[in-house]
């Protein structure tokens, strides 16, 4: 919402004043998204900046995997509304895949269990790995 406006803004900006490519420069902000992504079959991957469904990143060789783990975590944002505010908690599954024994990549996030096992299974399937469920306090191999 606050990118399109600032867009809008910017737009019938630059035909009264050079301001409006600043606008125009500041909404691109909040249309950014960040992310991965992992070529199984080259193994190589990127972080990616993602504007306006333009992927920007470098492609980088995947690092020998040691095995792929789901776990569990929380996240927290604070949502402000009108004079008040309140920290909002969500649980999320998230797909890791680890080298040189502590050092990870977040390759996947998930709201539910069942979609984070299958892209870590076809993860671990493609790079020889096992998987490791740290979902719950038992932690066990798949």
């Amino acid at each position: 919402m606050y990118g399109s406006g600032l867009f809008i803004i910017g737009a019938f900006s630059i035909f009264t004043s050079g301001i409006g490519f600043i606008f125009i420069a500041a909404s691109l902000y909040f249309f950014q998204t960040n992310g991965i992504e992992i070529n199984l079959t080259t193994k190589t991957y990127r972080k990616t900046i993602n504007i306006l469904s333009l992927s920007f990143g470098k492609w980088l060789d995947l690092p020998d995997i040691e095995y792929v783990s789901v776990f569990k975590t929380t996240t927290s944002s604070r949502v402000w509304v009108s004079s008040a505010s309140t920290k909002v908690t969500n649980t999320v599954i998230k797909v890791n895949l680890f080298y040189n024994t502590n050092q990870k990549i977040e390759a996947f996030v998930a709201d539910n269990t069942k979609d984070a096992f299958e892209v870590a299974k076809q993860i671990a399937s493609a790079l020889e790995v096992d998987v490791l469920d740290a979902t719950s306090r038992d932690t066990k191999w798949l």
